[in-house]
């Protein structure tokens, strides 16, 4: 049964009549059936299949080359490999498992903020029925502390205080009036009343919200670096295996032989530590963030933290302190600082627990209590009267009358009060400002109401948030300011943050008037939007993605968990609900902003240290792939055996685990994967070490005639000791030597790991013996070609440099340590 007008905004009357509703509520039988018409009223769950989604993460082009080193090791019966390359397959499949179950813990936090219960209104009698049995049409009975069970109408005249903070990102509760809307997961904070159910399920605010989390979600640009990387190694070895294995087989070779080759080849040309190592690299930095009380629930966050170029950040309890304080009050001719905030202290009660009553309190902390006032009766707020009332006697026995409330309902006790014109002047700058007033009056001694002042309520800035912003821009960050409250209020708040001054209501993104391209030059152009919901938050996230732009968004609601989803690094500040947790990348457990700067250096610190890792892996796979191809094609010789590689692996990969901890230089604006720089630079580096390899192992055999199986294992020691050395090369855009130097831990674990590699081959384990003296021409020829490969290395540099920006000239060469901006 599909709704043809707009049941939020129809007049009760009509609203009754779509909707076919008595005045005694629906019957059971009615319910019933629109029960099994319209499906239960709860969020539906759709599951995958754990093990079809499991299956899934090995269906992409690095596992591809994965298992099909893995196949050929069985079917070459190379036991060993087979374990190894296996673990490796098995452990990126679960991590990747791991981390992409955020959607389903997302969803089921959201269930978690609805009721269970509700009282209807079912033939003439108040039943209780389960939640997920109402239905429209049902008449509903809420009361103080509920939670609101299903988008409905207000039906009394009683107006309620409904708490929709988490829904809406409003900092205060907001009062509903007769035919008012009362959105499913708001809180009851004040009155009770009837109302009429008109969305239910998926249909409601709450389903909606929960439908955008389902389908939110980017390809983080760390997966799409990996793809890129994959494709490009895939495509080389394809046209290099087919084109060895076929020169294999016209030269008569035993087709065992030629699967050994094909072994070997694949085996080198497969990155298969490539993801994990990355992971690694990740998690390590996802370690240092956490100290920094920044717990990443995402790995692939760490990188997108040092890309995002745009923070939209929530405002309240976010850029504000999420807390009412009075501001520089005015006050009437004659009244003083102590006797506004006295008065109004005395009409507050901290028991109530009231976020006006505690920010009073809180500001009258320096003079209350009163010596000798005793409160002998109190009137609390309600929606109706709009204001507070306390009956005081004082030390002197006097008694009189305090009150607050909201300044045309103490305009009208004080209406022979001449100070009344002049404070609905101060009433309007306060509005203009963004900031709630609150009138505050006293009885004189003829019992005639007298006006004190006014009071601005505000939710201040936090004291960090103005540095947090100016440091976010020094990063190259632009921060837009995204909230539920008024555009006033947004429009304050950004002036004092020095956020600027273009705050735009959200309503604009769904004007029709406008096209696609406009609403997206308007949101790049804003500093912020007001008065958002949560398919707003999300609409800004992804119009912004579309331009382009790398986007971190910060919540804590219920309402920014589709945004949070969406975004490439999604940050739940400290406070935030469980929906919005599972939602993000990013878990902040200190207060404010400040911490997102000190995760952005320290991100884009890491993404330096995984392009590094990159550049050399791919350049050591490109070096042995060739070297394989050539040797095989031009010699018909194996230069390596299948146990060398899977040596060169785990010794080499192994210890670069390291470079996590090494210690480089972020970039100062938002990293990207230059890829076309990375794979340049890893290609030259990578033919490079073929020349040089290719050369030693020519000399070793034209020039000395050293045995096939010794030269292996001269090849082996080579491709060891210049693998690791390109790391020290591939580290900095600059000289080796460029500042910060190496991590301890990274030279150790490379001299280590060189130490047993060169032990292995002086003393013949699983291979050739090479002898100490040739050990010592190996170490000598890897270290004078290390020199000519950063040489090599500063000139591919400079000549992209060059070609990136035609008109520049940089006598100085590429600045080191920065990784390119987008």
């Amino acid at each position: 049964m599909t709704p043809v007008v707009d049941l939020s905004k129809v007049p009760l009357e009509v609203l009754r009549s779509e909707l076919c509703v008595p005045a005694d509520g629906l019957t059971a039988q009615d319910a019933a059936t629109r029960l099994a018409e319209e499906g239960p009223n709860e969020v539906v769950e759709r599951r995958q299949n754990p093990l079809l989604t499991f299956a899934g993460y090995f269906w992409a082009p690095i596992p591809w080359m994965i298992e099909a080193a893995l196949l050929l090791s069985l079917l070459a019966r190379h036991w060993t490999d087979a374990v190894i390359i296996g673990v490796l397959l098995g452990m990126n499949g679960v991590v990747a498992f791991t981390e992409e179950r955020q959607a389903a813990n997302a969803i089921a936090a959201l269930k978690q903020q609805l009721a269970t219960s509700a009282r209807a209104l079912r033939d003439g009698a108040w039943v209780t029925v389960a939640t997920r049995e109402l239905v429209r049409g049902d008449i509903i009975r809420i009361r103080l502390g509920d939670v609101v069970p299903a988008d409905a109408r207000l039906l009394d005249d009683s107006p309620l205080q409904v708490d929709q903070s988490a829904l809406t990102g409003e900092s205060l509760p907001v009062t509903c009036a007769h035919g008012g809307v009362l959105y499913s997961g708001a809180v009851i904070t004040r009155g009770e009343a009837d109302a009429m159910v008109f969305a239910t399920g998926e249909d409601s605010f709450f389903g909606r919200t929960t439908a955008l989390v389902r389908t939110a979600g980017t390809t983080s640009h760390f997966q799409k670096a990996v793809l890129r990387i994959g494709n490009f190694l895939i495509m080389i070895a394809v046209a290099l295996v087919a084109l060895t294995a076929a020169v294999s087989l016209l030269r008569g070779n035993p087709t065992l032989q030629t699967l050994e080759f094909a072994l070997v080849v694949t085996i080198a040309s497969v990155p298969v530590a490539l993801p994990a190592v990355l992971s690694v690299t990740m998690a390590i930095g996802a370690r240092q963030l956490a100290q920094r009380k920044a717990v990443v629930s995402h790995l692939p966050a760490v990188e997108e933290l040092g890309g995002i170029d745009v923070l939209c950040s929530d405002k309240t309890g976010t850029l504000t302190q999420n807390a009412l304080a009075v501001a520089d009050p005015w006050r009437a001719p004659g009244a003083t600082r102590a006797d506004l905030l006295t008065a109004a202290a005395l009409a507050s009660r901290a028991e109530d627990q009231d976020p006006i009553d505690l920010a009073v309190l809180t500001a009258a902390g320096d003079i209350m209590p009163v010596p000798g006032a005793e409160v002998e009766a109190f009137m609390p707020f309600d929606p109706v009267s709009k204001r507070t009332e306390a009956t005081v006697r004082g030390g002197d026995g006097t008694v009189y009358r305090v009150s607050k409330g909201a300044p045309q309902v103490i305009a009208e006790l004080c209406e022979d009060d001449p100070a009344c014109a002049a404070a609905a002047e101060h009433v309007e700058e306060y509005a203009r400002r963004g900031d709630r007033s609150l009138s505050v009056a006293r009885t004189t001694s003829d019992s005639r109401w007298r006006l004190l002042g006014v009071l601005p309520l505000a939710d201040p800035p936090r004291a960090d948030s103005a540095k947090t912003v100016s440091d976010a821009r020094g990063l190259g960050v632009q921060v837009k300011m995204v909230t539920g409250d008024q555009v006033a209020i947004g429009a304050e708040i950004a002036r004092q943050l020095r956020l600027g001054d273009h705050i735009l209501p959200a309503d604009i993104l769904q004007n029709n008037s406008n096209t696609d391209e406009q609403v997206a030059d308007l949101v790049e152009g804003a500093d912020g939007f007001a008065q958002v919901f949560p398919e707003h938050k999300y609409r800004i996230v992804r119009l912004l993605q579309q331009r382009g732009h790398i986007v971190g968004m910060t919540g804590d609601g219920v309402n920014d968990a589709p945004a949070l989803k969406q975004a490439d690094a999604g940050i739940a500040v400290a406070g935030a609900t469980e929906a919005a947790r599972a939602a993000s990348d990013v878990v902040l457990l200190a207060p404010g902003l400040s911490v997102i700067v000190h995760a952005i250096r320290m991100a884009r610190e890491t993404f330096v240290r995984m392009t590094n890792y990159a550049t050399y892996r791919i350049a050591e796979t490109i070096r042995v792939l060739l070297l394989v191809t050539l040797a095989v094609v031009t010699m018909n010789f194996f230069p390596v055996t299948a146990i060398m590689i899977v040596l060169l692996a785990i010794l080499n990969d192994g210890a670069i685990l390291a470079i996590a901890f090494d210690r480089v230089r972020g970039s100062p604006s938002p990293a990207a994967w230059d890829m076309r720089t990375v794979l340049t630079i890893a290609t030259v580096l990578g033919i490079l070490g073929v020349i040089e390899t290719f050369l030693l192992f020519t000399l070793a055999d034209k020039a000395f005639g050293l045995d096939h199986d010794v030269i292996r294992t001269l090849i082996y020691l080579k491709l060891s000791v210049s693998g690791h050395l390109t790391v020290f090369v591939t580290r900095t855009r600059g000289p080796f030597w460029s500042r910060p130097a190496p991590a301890r831990v990274l030279l150790a674990a490379v001299v280590g790991t060189q130490v047993i590699a060169t032990l292995i081959a002086g003393f013949g384990l699983l291979m050739a013996p090479l002898g100490w003296g040739w050990v010592a021409v190996v170490w000598g020829y890897a270290l004078l070609w290390f020199l000519v490969e950063d040489r090599v290395k500063l000139a591919a540099y400079s000549v992209l440099e060059r070609r990136a920006h035609p008109g520049l000239r940089n006598e100085q060469g590429p600045e080191p340590d920065l990784v390119r901006g987008p």
